[in-house]
């Protein structure tokens, strides 16, 4: 007797409006007039604001795990850094990812990696996501908090704000660039680490679902690549255990730790 597969919830048209107009946005970065080095360059470090102190810094590492403390203040940075990546506000983005740890890569998980490569990419954001009813069991220690509120709220207004501001420094390359081309790969590569980093490369530890270690998104997302190390570790503030595996966010947090910035930081029990 066969079992028939779950029907996939109904599909989100805002989230699919959004992600349409944001790549299509971006290949305007193709015309001459929109080409600047300066604007290339903006891009390239709000990627790393955005995505590594923002997303994986803050977001994952310090909000979602606790893996080490920061001043109130230096924690709020990190957070807004990461509202401006536009993946969904803060309480949302973290209660979805304490979600998926406690059911990775079972049916209930939003980006389950058995559902196929598409689907854990970025197909699960297209539909409407079960697991958000579920998010006040999982953000009970941010969700009443005025800040994480307000990017919460916010985050398309900040975004758009943001854009004026570089549309007045740079013009329309700066808004191109440094807006849409920046999300755009941000978005991916953040999304390689749910659906490439449960497929492709190395297990060190049985962690009980599909992660891996991949190098190559480890480069592209400043250390997140070492998924399965995560998986197995998931509070540690390091991912890369080995000597080869390089992770670019743990030296941030040594660095934070040697200013007095990063405290109560949380390692893997390795043997």
């Amino acid at each position: 007797m066969t079992v028939a597969a779950s029907p996939k919830p109904p599909l989100n048209w805002p989230v699919i409006t959004f992600m349409l107009v944001v790549h299509v946005s971006a290949l305007f970065a193709l015309l001459p007039s929109n080409f600047s080095w300066p604007a290339v360059g903006l891009a390239v470090f709000l990627h790393w604001v955005t995505g590594g102190l923002g997303i994986t810094l803050g977001w994952h590492r310090l909000v979602t795990h606790r893996s080490f403390q920061t001043p109130k203040w230096l924690e709020y940075f990190l957070v807004f850094c990461g509202t401006l990546a536009v993946q969904g506000g803060p309480i949302e983005w973290v209660g979805l990812h304490r979600h998926h740890h406690l059911h990775s890569d079972k049916n209930v998980d939003h980006h389950d990696s058995g559902k196929g490569f598409w689907w854990s990419h970025m197909g699960w954001m297209m539909h409407d996501v079960p697991a958000k009813t579920e998010l006040p069991r999982f953000t009970k220690d941010i969700a009443d908090d005025p800040f994480y509120q307000f990017m919460e709220n916010n985050l398309l207004l900040i975004q758009i704000a943001f854009a004026v501001v570089l549309y007045l420094l740079g013009g329309w390359p700066f808004v191109v660039w440094g807006i849409f081309v920046r999300l755009v790969v941000v978005y991916h590569c953040t999304w390689l680490v749910n659906s490439a980093t449960h497929k492709f490369g190395y297990r060190t530890y049985e962690s009980g679902d599909r992660s891996t270690n991949c190098w190559w998104v480890a480069v592209l997302t400043y250390g997140e690549g070492w998924h399965n190390n995560h998986h197995n570790f998931q509070y540690s503030a390091r991912h890369g255990l080995k000597w080869w595996e390089v992770d670019l966010t743990w030296m941030m947090v040594r660095l934070l730790q040697s200013l007095g910035l990063a405290t109560k930081v949380r390692l893997a029990e390795t043997p």
